[in-house]
Formats: structure tokens, C-alpha cells, sequence
């Protein structure tokens, strides 16, 4: 059975924090400043494991605002990445939502075939307990936005 947790709960015990950063790796604020202090995440490392955290870029090296299918790219390795490490428990954050300005519609139904042993957002609860497929769910077209 899928779990979720609340919104800016920082987990105990063993497990790995799952959050969205940038290319760059400058791991600064919210979720990514979360996963340097608290899970070793190491600077410079802005994709994939680090430390006891895994980044899910969603700003390039720039800090320009990826676009959703690249983001969803990133998702798809991470959900491949957790379904090969089954004893590990990822707990993962609102990646993109926050601080980038996705909304949880945009990338809450991206993790629907996440495996069990990722603990999601209450947020995304909706999409993840439907069958509803991504490509129903209606999107906002960043692409060309630039967010600070």
C-alpha cells in the first residue's frame, strides 16, 4: 500500500530524501538546503545519489527553469533508480512545486508508477491512488518563463 506524508516534515530514521535541486548542484534553499544539512548532500553533485539524499534537477546550471519533460526525464531514471534499490525507503519532497512553481497537477501524476517503498506527498495523493495517465492531466507551459 502507497504511503504519503505531510508537506515540510523532515523524516526520521533511515532513509534517503528525495528532492529537486539544480544542475549546479548549489544545494541553497528549501528541499536542497534540507538534503546538504541534513542528509550529506554533497556540493556540486545536482542529479542522482548524494550523500543519503537523491537530486532531481529542475533548474539547470544556470538556475533557469528546466522544462517539464526534462524534468519528468529526471523522474523516470529516479523511479528506475527506486524500484532497483527495493530495501531502500525514499521519502520524496514536492519536487518543483515550491520554490520553482510547478504546480503538484504538473508533477504529482509523474510519479503514479513510483514503487512502494517511496513515501509521497500527501499533496499528490489524488494522482497516485488514480489511474488517471499523464497524459490526460493538463499541463502549464513553462518553457519559456525564467523565474529567479
Amino acid at each position: 500500500m502507497r504511503e504519503f506524508h505531510k508537506d515540510n516534515v523532515i523524516p526520521s530514521g533511515d532513509c534517503v530524501w528525495v528532492f529537486g535541486s539544480n544542475e549546479k548542484g548549489a544545494h541553497g534553499k528549501g528541499a536542497a538546503k534540507v538534503a546538504k544539512v541534513n542528509f550529506h548532500a554533497e556540493y556540486g553533485v545536482g542529479h542522482g545519489p548524494t550523500g543519503r539524499a537523491y537530486a532531481i534537477p529542475t533548474r539547470d546550471k544556470h538556475l533557469a527553469l528546466l522544462t517539464l519533460p526534462t524534468i519528468g526525464e529526471s523522474i523516470t531514471g529516479f523511479l528506475l533508480y527506486a524500484s532497483e534499490h527495493p530495501a531502500t525507503t525514499f521519502f520524496v519532497t514536492r519536487i518543483g512545486v515550491d520554490v520553482t512553481g510547478y504546480s503538484d497537477l504538473e508533477i504529482g501524476p509523474r510519479f503514479v508508477k513510483a514503487p512502494s517503498n517511496c513515501v509521497l506527498p500527501e499533496e499528490w495523493k489524488p494522482f497516485c491512488n488514480s489511474h488517471q495517465s499523464q497524459e490526460q492531466i493538463p499541463r502549464r507551459n513553462h518553457a519559456l518563463e525564467s523565474r529567479s
